[in-house]
């Protein structure tokens, strides 16, 4: 049974929502949880929830952004359309989202204009003589060869200070992401989902902040009682070429 209609360029898309009737938001009788273990992992919530961020965003989406941005006087002259369209312009560019992942003890979130896919741990071959340890190797994603770097190498992030989230260890994921045609392929611990937020509640990354995430973070977005560091694709990825070279 198909819950909630979704218009993308005319055309319904409807999306089953197994996970909120026989997933862990339901009952739990759902087969799949013996082999997924919960519905973040299963391939039907993954094409649920690319489905669902090809939608054009609707008034709902914008409503935070809309909000920051208080009220507006409507022109009434012939200029209105357009005003209306600028407006509406400005309020999709302020909105914004974001894959949350963890790495170790830290969260933190890849836009998702750079994202291509999240996949399964799969095995990483060496490269010969290369000591430098963000590059991690070459990886097959679905036939192509594709680098693979450590986010956590590169952000220097305490690998040891995982202990809170042992448990949880089963979650890995590979993200495969890419930046001016160039994909790379990042091992993490754990995928959160997709978070939207409006630009303007990104807060400044705080100046304690030591370690090379603050240098590659855009600001900090407060969701889910977690602080999420965001990642600046340029920053990151021009730190990944210098550690190709």
């Amino acid at each position: 049974m198909a819950h909630g209609a979704i218009e993308t360029t005319g055309v319904v898309a409807l999306i089953d929502d197994c996970w909120n009737r026989i997933g862990t938001r339901g009952d739990g009788t759902c087969p799949k949880l013996a082999e997924h273990s919960r519905c973040l992992n299963c391939p039907v919530f993954e094409q649920a929830a690319a489905r669902l961020l090809d939608r054009p965003l609707d008034e709902a989406d914008l409503a935070p952004a809309a909000a920051t941005s208080g009220p507006r006087a409507r022109p009434h002259d012939g200029t209105s359309q357009a005003s209306h369209a600028t407006d509406t312009g400005a309020a999709v560019a302020a909105t914004q989202s974001a894959l949350v992942f963890r790495i170790a003890d830290e969260w933190l979130g890849l836009p998702t204009a750079a994202l291509r896919q999240v996949d399964d741990i799969r095995p990483i071959h060496s490269l010969p003589h290369r000591r430098n340890r963000v590059v991690l190797g070459l990886v097959n994603i679905r036939g192509a060869l594709t680098v693979a770097a450590s986010l956590g190498e590169l952000l220097h992030l305490d690998r040891a200070s995982s202990g809170k989230y042992t448990s949880r260890n089963s979650y890995a994921r590979m993200l495969v992401a890419a930046h001016r045609g160039e994909p790379v392929a990042f091992p993490v611990d754990e995928v959160e989902g997709v978070v939207r937020f409006a630009a303007s509640s990104l807060l400044p990354v705080p100046t304690t902040l030591a370690h090379a995430s603050a240098s590659h973070s855009r600001g900090v977005l407060a969701w889910n009682e977690r602080m999420i560091g965001l990642l600046d694709t340029d920053r990151v990825f021009e730190s990944l070429a210098r550690s190709l070279r």
